[in-house]
């Protein structure tokens, strides 16, 4: 079958390319081009048993927001997450992530593949992890082999991408226990792996198979996202020595990759103090090229528990802004717990906000259209368009019908400046003509 990647550079316009390039308003060709060079990738596991809105994600596009759940080892309750993903597809999540280490997350996946018909995505080493747990009550006691069938299990089941910790060597794990992090290691994923190679001093199996990784890859054409281990738990981490020898790593291994016609995207941190946002998307896009970008966050501040998806969309929107290709959400319970159903909605909105605040940095003239659209519903007190235009018209209903019942008022103020409303007391400024679009 081929990978997307290398149906482009066959010239070969796949019919995910067409569905691609129809949402994001661009030609078959422009992408095609971008996709044969890696700047853009559209997962999609050719073993996917059903028809799925594929999502392109990198430099030209719309940036594209993650919604991670599943279960934990302290709390496992499928229905829950089967609710969260149908969630997460009902408000637009672009891609969605099964992070389940708890119950039999092999089931739980499948489960969550069938309710979530959009670009999903894994991480394999959290199979590995709870195999370990069952079958030798030590996630520790896994073997080279534990680690690739997890890694197989996983895309033959028809996931999109999977997150490898491919970046983090023996050598920088022994670096870990020297370097002083005021945070830590706070990848799970990353701290698995890091473990597993000091208890037997081997080399990380996902570096040492990654040649057979990547022909599994090619096979089922399954987009790599290449884990941040060693990304900063904490704003004072960031940009250590760890996180920058990891980075170079991961670029080399997506060269690797593409030389395979495997699709890669790279993934970032993290905990990133304001100031040094823009820095992170430079540097990563300096050492990586235009490969997508894929960041958690990042977090701007280390305070805002229970306001992490405020805090951490902050940093997504700059970095948005800046060429970040993937936003992956962060929700309320961040650092607390689990997230409920309403606070995946509350992350999954806060972060389709960021995106949007970022394309229009640097997609303005597309992106802009929406608010221009809005700026002409409120200009005119056309409340039915500006409801429907909201980024979330449910709620968005629900605050301005709640002091006039379930109807809308078209043509009268609401209640925030009454008599005063602007549109009222200067009925001319209502007028809207063409020329208003120049302002864009």
């Amino acid at each position: 079958m081929g990978t997307q990647m290398s149906a482009a550079k066959r010239n070969v316009i796949t019919d995910e390319m067409k569905r691609v390039a129809k949402d994001e308003d661009v030609t078959t060709n422009w992408l095609m081009s971008k996709i044969s060079t890696g700047s853009i990738i559209i997962p999609n596991n050719n073993m996917r048993n059903q028809k799925i809105h594929n999502v392109g994600i990198g430099k030209g596009l719309k940036t594209k927001v993650n919604v991670n759940i599943g279960t934990s080892t302290l709390k496992n309750n499928i229905n829950d997450e089967i609710a969260k993903a149908k969630i997460a597809v009902k408000y637009h999540a672009d891609t969605i992530m099964d992070l389940s280490d708890g119950g039999d997350v092999a089931s739980i996946r499948r489960m969550l593949l069938k309710v979530a018909p959009i670009t999903f995505g894994t991480v394999p080493i959290y199979e590995s992890y709870s195999y370990g747990v069952k079958k030798f009550k030590d996630p520790l006691l896994i073997d080279e082999d534990n680690f690739m069938n997890a890694f197989e299990n996983n895309i033959k089941d028809g996931v999109d991408y999977t997150t490898i910790h491919a970046g983090i060597t023996n050598n920088i794990a022994k670096r870990i226990l020297k370097v002083r992090r005021y945070g830590g290691i706070v990848s799970k994923g990353g701290t698995i792996t890091a473990a597993w190679m000091l208890k037997y001093n081997k080399e990380n199996p996902y570096i040492t198979y990654y040649d057979h990784i990547l022909e599994l890859a090619n096979k089922y054409d399954v987009t790599l996202s290449l884990g941040d281990a060693l990304r900063p738990g904490s704003i004072l981490d960031s940009h250590d020595e760890l996180q920058i020898q990891e980075m170079i790593n991961v670029s080399r291994l997506t060269k690797r990759a593409h030389n395979k016609n495997v699709q890669v995207m790279v993934e970032g941190p993290g905990h990133v103090p304001l100031n040094e946002v823009k820095a992170n998307v430079v540097l990563a896009k300096s050492l990586i090229g235009n490969v997508p970008y894929y960041v958690l966050g990042p977090l701007v501040t280390d305070i805002a528990s229970g306001y992490d998806h405020i805090a951490s969309a902050i940093g997504a929107a700059i970095s948005s802004g800046e060429g970040v290709d993937l936003l992956c959400y962060i929700t309320p319970s961040e650092h607390l717990a689990l997230p409920s159903i309403k606070e995946v909605k509350d992350g999954l909105i806060a972060y389709r906000i960021a995106a949007h605040v970022g394309d229009l940095v640097k997609l303005r003239a597309k992106a802009i259209k929406w608010d221009l659209e809005m700026t002409k519903a409120r200009r005119t007190l056309d409340w039915e368009k500006q409801l429907a235009l909201s980024i979330d018209p449910e709620n968005a209903m629900r605050i301005h019908n709640r002091d006039y019942g379930n109807h809308t008022r078209n043509n009268l103020p609401c209640t925030m400046c009454g008599g005063a409303c602007v549109y009222i007391m200067l009925p001319e400024q209502r007028k809207y003509t063409k020329n208003d679009e120049s302002l864009t």
